[in-house]
């Protein structure tokens, strides 16, 4: 979803990501935070760059997205847990992002995920201005929004359709489908990082999971012990 471009002088009088701040000095919110978020982006990113061969894609991590000059700078930013912005570059003007500044990008994020600690009122607040899901909605308007709570083992995800969130039901495997990537997301109940949990992972559109790398590995491993063929001599 794009944005409308802003005059010029406009844009140069405005910070960019190197002159805001990239953290608002908030501790993660438990160790399985950035495991999860590791997760979503090892076993997505194959995915990825058949839709993007062009490398033109970028993905964040608890990365603040700024929408609204304020003071102090960090509280016109949210910091989604997992975000997904397509067809910008990797790297902005050669460095490495350290926030995503809505007025130096144009392109906002298809899809914004968030890991819940508490009850899951922060992440659903729909207080205009103030609350993350207004934001999500009417300000960043970012089309897909998942709400994740692993004590629940559960995920809710929203569309935006006409500006206003609606909530997307699940598939008959219990997943959501995110169409313009060709992949659902749902609940994976395995271990991950030492850790027996229900995890938050995709699938393709035909219901196979989406492997990290080490799992992809451990199969291409298994095929080979298969065949007679020592993994460790390939």
């Amino acid at each position: 979803m794009s944005l409308a471009p802003l005059p010029e002088s406009t844009i140069t009088s405005l910070p960019d990501h190197t002159q805001l701040p990239e953290s608002d000095g908030t501790f993660v919110k438990n160790f399985q935070e950035r495991p999860q978020s590791s997760l979503l982006s090892d076993s997505i990113r194959p995915t990825l760059q058949k839709l993007h061969p062009d490398n033109q894609y970028c993905i964040g991590q608890d990365c603040g997205i700024y929408w609204r000059l304020t003071e102090p700078p960090e509280k016109g930013a949210e910091a989604p847990d997992w975000f997904y912005v397509p067809k910008v570059p990797p790297l902005l003007n050669g460095q490495v992002r350290r926030s995503y500044v809505l007025w130096q990008e144009y392109v906002a994020p298809l899809i914004a995920l968030e890991f819940v600690s508490g009850n899951g009122s922060e992440e659903r607040d729909n207080t205009p201005i103030s609350g993350k899901f207004w934001v999500y909605e009417q300000a960043i308007r970012i089309p897909f929004y998942g709400i994740y709570e692993v004590n629940k083992a559960q995920v809710e995800v929203y569309h935006l359709v006409d500006g206003r969130y609606e909530q997307v039901s699940a598939n008959e495997r219990g997943h959501y489908p995110i169409p313009p990537i060709g992949v659902e997301l749902g609940i994976w109940q395995g271990q991950y990082e030492n850790m027996e949990l229900p995890w938050l992972r995709w699938w393709d559109s035909q219901g196979n999971l989406l492997l990290t790398s080490e799992e992809r590995a451990e199969r291409l491993a298994e095929r080979l012990r298969q065949m007679g063929v020592n993994p460790d001599e390939v």
